[in-house]
């Protein structure tokens, strides 16, 4: 059984190279068998539709770990599996570039599963938007909340593989550094 790492991140601006949360749930035996949630000092300015979207401001992140001192708690947790998200590719660019950005080498690339693109092949006629899918299945969401957006596709990856889906057909790999 492959063990899962779905995770969600918020950014602060527009230019989307760093977080300022991160939500982790971890998938074992197909079961949820762990959730982590941190805010993020993103030692960057915030921009005004980010907050909004997000609620997250510089205030809310005053104390919290830079990605540098968050990192050395979450890759023994990042590194046991293959890394999931709804949109991945926008999650996994984030996560690059806060490693390039704060010097961190971590791996040349990492296994991924996007839950969107798998749910694009299997439901063509819906829109994968995470909150239509989590009506579709019946799952709660505080949307644009990294742990509960994390919790929600980690439900909708489970969902999938409850209905046969054999997902280890759409792992991908995502290039992390040069």
């Amino acid at each position: 059984m492959a063990v899962y790492i779905v995770f969600d991140v918020e950014t602060p601006n527009h230019a989307n190279d760093r977080m300022s949360a991160i939500g982790i749930t971890a998938i074992k035996d197909n079961k949820i068998v762990a959730n982590y949630f941190s805010l993020v000092d993103p030692e960057t300015h915030f921009d005004s539709f980010n907050t909004q979207l997000t609620g997250i401001d510089a205030d809310k992140v005053k104390g919290a770990p830079n990605f540098a001192e968050l990192w050395k708690k979450i890759e023994p947790i990042m590194s046991k599996g293959i890394l999931v998200a709804h949109n991945a590719v926008f999650d996994m660019s984030v996560l690059r570039s806060c490693l390039r950005n704060y010097g961190i080498t971590w791996k040349p690339s990492a296994e991924y599963l996007c839950t969107v693109q798998i749910g694009r092949r299997i439901l063509p006629d819906m829109k994968h938007n995470l909150n239509v899918m989590c009506d579709h299945y019946g799952i709660a969401l505080d949307h644009h909340k990294a742990d509960s957006d994390a919790h929600a596709c980690a439900e909708i990856l489970l969902r999938y593989m409850e209905s046969g889906v054999d997902v280890s057909g759409y792992v991908k790999k995502f290039v992390l550094s040069p």
